[in-house]
């Protein structure tokens, strides 16, 4: 039976235009031979929206807003506060990066010796200078020859995990949010992940040497974006992180034990960063100049409702929310709060939050807006709206009174950060908190083999459409049981500590030799023990050991540098080395790794805490300036090395002050060379490349035919 007459390809509109253009002996198009065009840095929609919503205070106000919205945005990055080296990195960055920031910008700028650089400058509200803003473009850093050094600094911390560069408005929300160790916290729209982690950054804040009791879920709709959140935490290397692939409007109810009882899991901070349309980005991302039209707004204001009002029930009662965006629309902004806090009769109200950001400057949220129709008539009221506009405009976008909006919702505590205030993009950020349980949530009594457990507002999420979730099958979650036999070889090798739960150790294969054993912490076991059939988990956990199998070494399985920082509490003295700084240098330096270096070149010292110590991997410890570097070792029969990564030598070799020379690349010499090399290919082509035509009768040598050749 032939196919359907709908499934062949004559009937295919794809087929038959690809067999069109075969048949007419269509090519492929042409290169540009001209660039494109610059895009026009105006918008008349957009100017007049917002002029009419008054977002500035007056005429002058709103010319600083255009202008700086038309520039290029600057440079931001912050040290990350979970990392014991925060400070020694920043004392470092204050010597000898702005040093040299204020050369290379100098000698781009193509000024003299002595003209003044305005300095690397300090985001005053940002705790303990961990945040810095540079006044270069992006463009400027990637592109620019005399700034290489610069852009292979920020691209080593970042990938060693000690910097971030992120948005300055972008820092904002997990301030706001105040993340402790012992906080379960939820962000729902994640990816890339900048944000996330930040929240990683405060849960690890406290006390380096122990693990916290809290943990981070972060949550994104698009399969594809959770990896790329997962490539962006990942080298924070945190066992109390873990990523899930859902619809946040519609997020699962899920469990957790709490004192020996199952409960439902109720979290102590929910960040809310919805999808919007980014209108406050302007800055970075020029092409929605093009673009930008009020339909993007009211299309989005009904998922930015569900997201928010789902992220409210899943808060645990005296917890706190942040609700924020990177647009200046009030429609996305203050209407979708207004429209929640409406139904939420008290349960929910927004605080004060500029207290925990000490000099910022911002607007105050607006009392007062009138959503518009896409071609900007405006409406003060729904009863305006015409028939055929109200599936576009709801009731839900309208503002209350204005003393309703400053005496019973509070609108007035948001803060919009405008580009012109402190040169940053645009942003909108409101805290709430959860006084009572919502109108209606239900009250639930949740436990197990009969124990009581004390008493949940819960709510299930909204029935979801029936859709295909694209994205990729994940391996298993194996965690460990108390016979594990390869964690008794690591036990015993390793010498951990005997308030080690070996149950948080977990690999991502059923069957065969396990490759990699991952850590994590116990309450994300927990969760995901519970919750595996609830939510699609794509990742958690901790790279610490990995299957090293060498002859005559006692374990199978060396330190993964990732864990490192997880476990080396729990490891024994007997695999610790306190090695000299110098000696740290040469191991690190060393870049070829069939020739580690000799035991017997290193110090006396060195080589002293090296007796002892049985072949294999080691941990490597070392002190600079009252801090201790720690790093994955191996010990062989006569040699020593230092398992590490490109960026992370950099890292520990910058910390130590060692020489990064041969580390550092400059992109633009290299480029130059090989043009070089390639000239001079062809030019010895040149040479080389005699034809025919050029050769004459008179130089053709005869050729001798000997005497004993017979001719026919």
């Amino acid at each position: 039976m032939g196919k359907p007459k709908h499934m062949t390809n004559k009937q295919n509109p794809f087929a038959k235009k690809k067999r069109n253009n075969k048949e007419k002996g269509a090519e492929p198009p042409a290169r540009r031979d001209k660039p494109y065009e610059s895009i026009v840095l105006e918008n008349e929609s957009f100017e007049a929206y917002y002029k009419h919503q008054q977002i500035c205070k007056d005429e002058t106000e709103w010319a600083q807003f255009m202008a700086h919205m038309r520039r290029n945005l600057p440079v931001t990055f912050r040290i990350t506060g979970s990392k014991a080296q925060a400070m020694l990195l920043l004392k470092l960055i204050k010597q000898d990066f702005f040093e040299e920031y204020f050369r290379a910008v100098k000698e781009l700028r193509k000024e003299e010796p002595d003209a003044l650089v305005e300095p690397p400058r300090c985001l005053e509200w940002y705790p303990r200078e961990m945040a810095w803003q540079l006044e270069l473009s992006r463009k400027d850093i990637r592109r620019s020859e005399p700034l290489f050094k610069l852009h292979n600094f920020l691209i080593s911390e970042t990938s060693s995990g000690y910097i971030s560069r992120q948005e300055a408005v972008s820092m904002i929300p997990p301030l706001v949010l105040g993340v402790q160790p012992h906080h379960k916290v939820l962000d729902m729209c994640a990816a890339p992940g900048s944000k996330t982690a930040q929240l990683i950054e405060s849960l690890h804040a406290g006390d380096g040497g122990t693990i916290p009791s809290g943990f981070v879920m972060a949550n994104d709709v698009d399969n594809n974006r959770c990896y790329m959140l997962v490539h962006q935490t990942k080298r924070l290397n945190s066992p109390c992180f873990l990523v899930t692939n859902g619809d946040s409007s519609t997020f699962p109810s899920m469990q957790y034990t709490k004192d020996g009882v199952v409960c439902p899991l109720k979290f102590d901070r929910v960040l809310c960063d919805v999808p919007c349309s980014g209108d406050g980005t302007l800055r970075k991302n020029a092409d929605i100049w093009n673009k930008w039209n009020l339909a993007q707004a009211s299309n989005l204001h009904g998922l930015q409702y569900r997201i928010l009002k789902r992220g409210a029930e899943l808060l645990e009662v005296g917890g706190k929310l942040v609700y924020s965006t990177c647009s200046l629309n009030p429609i996305e902004n203050e209407a979708v709060l207004h429209h929640l806090l409406k139904e939420s009769e008290g349960a929910l109200e927004i605080v004060e939050c500029s207290d925990a950001l000490p000099t910022l400057k911002y607007s105050t949220g607006l009392t007062y807006w009138e959503p518009a129709s896409k071609d900007l008539t405006f409406y003060k009221t729904f009863d305006e709206v015409p028939e055929s506009q109200r599936t576009v405009l709801r009731p839900g976008m309208f503002p209350p009174s204005k003393e309703d909006a400053v005496d019973k919702y509070h609108l007035n505590r948001c803060l919009r950060i405008l580009p012109h205030q402190q040169n940053t993009g645009g942003f909108f950020v409101a805290l709430l908190e959860k006084k009572n349980a919502l109108p209606w949530e239900t009250v639930a009594a949740v436990g197990t083999d009969g124990q009581e457990s004390s008493e949940t507002p819960i709510v299930e999420p909204p029935p979801k459409k029936a859709k295909y979730m694209r994205g990729f099958k994940e391996d298993p979650f194996v965690f460990f049981d108390e016979k594990e036999e390869v964690f008794d070889s690591l036990n015993k090798f390793f010498q951990l500590s005997a308030d080690f739960e070996p149950r948080n150790l977990l690999t991502r294969c059923r069957v065969g030799k396990k490759k990699n054993v991952y850590f994590c912490s116990s309450i994300v076991r927990d969760i995901v023990q519970l919750n595996e059939k609830r939510v699609k988990i794509i990742n958690l956990g901790v790279k610490s050991f990995v299957r090293c199998a060498t002859r005559n070494i006692e374990c199978d399985f060396r330190l993964a540098s990732e864990g490192l920082a997880n476990v080396n509490p729990f490891i024994g003295s007997q695999r610790r080395v306190m090695v000299q700084k110098q000696d740290l240098i040469a191991l690190l330096s060393c870049t070829d790794p069939t020739r580690p270096p000799e035991i017997s070149s290193l110090t006396a010292d060195t080589q002293k805490n090296l007796q002892g110590v049985a072949s294999g991997s080691c941990v490597l410890e070392c002190m600079v300036d009252d801090v201790k570097l720690a790093t994955v070792g191996w010990k062989g029969a006569m040699s020593l090395r230092a398992y590490v990564d490109q960026y992370d030598t950099m890292h520990m070799l910058r910390l130590l002050g060692g020489d990064l020379t041969k580390f550092e690349k400059n992109k633009f010499q290299d480029k130059r060379t090989a043009e070089e090399a390639l000239d001079e290919v062809e030019k010895q082509d040149e040479d080389d490349d005699v034809t025919v035509d050029d050769v004459t009768a008179d130089d053709v040598e005869p050729t001798a035919v000997p005497e004993s050749s017979e001719v026919a």
